[in-house]
């Protein structure tokens, strides 16, 4: 439906509208750990933490979630039913996963919606033509959620602009020709890119009158069409990134961290060798609740001007705890942290198939 943009500039809204605006649309359900802070469309999201601690799972399964439709068929799968805008700039998206998880998805409604099926009419009528008529219709039902996730893959920052530039043109053109609009954008990983650009001198564009291109000025360009792609195409951005901590701290920051939270550090002929050996046997607990202990462990290296564009962060963190996940076999283990808004509250979950659960 148009709007008339004269009319909403001059005009105030009344509450009845704007609540018949706000509640055309459903509100999303996260998945955790996302699920403990309310998030909304121009939020930037930053999930930040070491490899692995299923950064990526976390974005496959919300992609999963905003690409099902509600319903199919009159069965009930939950989803949204919105287009994905998906940046992979470390180049090691798995697309088996995507189509694992989501097949997985597809096949558990359907079971579901047969077992209860046959319970209201009796196990003495199954025969097998209701079932094969349901699996039949999962190449079609999967074909149509995979339109809705576009996959874009950058091998530097250059490339990644360009891709920003043209992507609200692009998008606009699915848009129209599937007839949903895009919900979330995101970028695995942010910080891809850093130690490329940080190596590279800044260097003139087009002649000595254009400005150096540099590391803050990329990262810059980069928030300046995020925003604009904002403006035009309101969408909830989720953007993972992989923290520095441990051996990746020089020796000065290791004595001046660890003097700060009062704890020992080994001495030996390099200070960051005994720094990272101190941090890989245990001699820091890695899961401590203290907000020094994870000042020591997470050092923040992306520009400014992208730190204060992030909205909300949080960390995530593998455990060494393995559990049983029955018919899956063994499930590693995570933990999560909201760092802002800072919530005192960490969560442990495990990752399946058919979703992300919390471990209680």
């Amino acid at each position: 439906m148009e709007e008339n943009p004269r009319g909403w500039i001059h005009g105030d809204e009344t509450a009845k509208a704007m609540l018949s605006r706000i509640l055309t649309e459903r509100p999303f359900l996260f998945l955790p750990p996302l699920h403990r802070v309310p998030l909304r469309v121009g939020n930037v999201v930053e999930i930040a933490g070491p490899s692995p601690s299923a950064k990526s799972q976390i974005l496959l399964h919300a992609a999963v979630n905003c690409i099902l439709p509600e319903e199919w068929k009159g069965i009930r799968f939950g989803g949204l039913g919105r287009m994905v805008m998906y940046f992979d700039l470390d180049c090691r998206f798995d697309v088996l996963r995507l189509s694992q998880i989501l097949k997985h998805r597809i096949m558990e409604a359907y079971r579901s919606t047969n077992n209860t099926y046959w319970k209201e009419k009796g196990e003495h009528q199954k025969n097998d033509a209701p079932t094969t008529h349901m699996y039949l219709c999962d190449d079609e039902l999967f074909l149509d959620c995979m339109r809705r996730f576009l996959y874009i893959r950058c091998y530097n920052s250059f490339e990644f602009l360009a891709a920003l530039k043209a992507m609200h043109s692009h998008s606009q053109r699915e848009s129209e020709a599937l007839g949903v609009s895009v919900h979330f954008l995101m970028i695995d990983s942010i910080g891809a890119f850093y130690w490329m650009d940080r190596a590279c001198q800044p260097m003139p564009i087009g002649g000595s009158k254009r400005k150096n291109v540099s590391l803050q000025s990329l990262a810059e360009a980069v928030v300046q069409e995020i925003c604009k792609l904002l403006q035009m195409q309101p969408v909830l951005v989720l953007a993972t990134k992989a923290t520095i901590f441990g051996a990746g701290t020089s020796g000065n920051d290791a004595q001046r961290l660890a003097h700060d939270v009062n704890l020992p550090i080994l001495r030996s002929t390099s200070s960051t060798r005994a720094f990272g050996k101190w941090c890989s046997e245990g001699k820091m607990d890695s899961r401590t609740s203290s907000r020094e202990g994870e000042k020591l462990m997470y050092r923040e290296y992306m520009p400014s001007s992208w730190q204060s564009f992030v909205t909300h962060r949080v960390h995530l963190q593998a455990l060494d705890e393995i559990i049983s996940g029955g018919e899956y076999g063994t499930l590693l283990t995570y933990a999560s942290q909201w760092v802002q808004p800072p919530l005192n509250i960490k969560d442990k979950f495990a990752i399946r198939d058919d979703g992300i659960f919390l471990i209680t």
